[in-house]
């Protein structure tokens, strides 16, 4: 597969779907193949493992924890990025159940740690907004276009 077919692809995938799925779908790829290499495997050339910080339900884990959780979340976002490009249809109910976990984490993270997230001010909004888009993706999935490649 060239460069080119690769972006057409992507493209026709990005045609076929409202731009709030595209959106989505290019933070997927963006978490797949750019900040979780990234994170997981050039940080800890200048970064020692006890200044590694990972979040899971707005719980901060820090050192060897967050280090061993860290793949993952990259598991996770390889997961949802090759489902939805395959427009498998367990895509759509796993990206609505892991936005639900971002809504409870939004919240979770701003009230344990108003000093980094801003309290209940700043949680009950994050929870409300990913929490709406955990429903709209659940919505679009049972509607969403059938594959249009194997």
């Amino acid at each position: 597969m060239t460069a080119s077919s690769l972006i057409a692809d992507l493209r026709a995938w990005l045609g076929r779907h409202p731009r709030w799925v595209g959106a989505f779908f290019l933070f997927c790829i963006y978490m797949t193949f750019v900040y979780m290499p990234f994170d997981f495997l050039l940080k800890p050339l200048w970064q020692d493992v006890s200044q590694a910080e990972q979040v899971w339900f707005g719980v901060l884990l820090h050192g060897k924890a967050a280090k061993l959780t860290e793949p993952l979340h990259w598991i996770v976002y390889a997961g949802l990025t090759w489902g939805l490009w395959h427009e498998r249809r367990w895509a759509w109910p796993a990206s609505a159940l892991y936005v639900t976990q971002m809504a409870i984490a939004m919240l979770v993270w701003n009230v344990l740690y108003p000093e980094l997230g801003g309290g209940w001010a700043a949680g009950v909004p994050a929870f409300l907004v990913f929490g709406a888009l955990a429903v709209a993706l659940w919505r679009y999935g049972r509607r969403a276009p059938s594959p249009s490649r194997s």
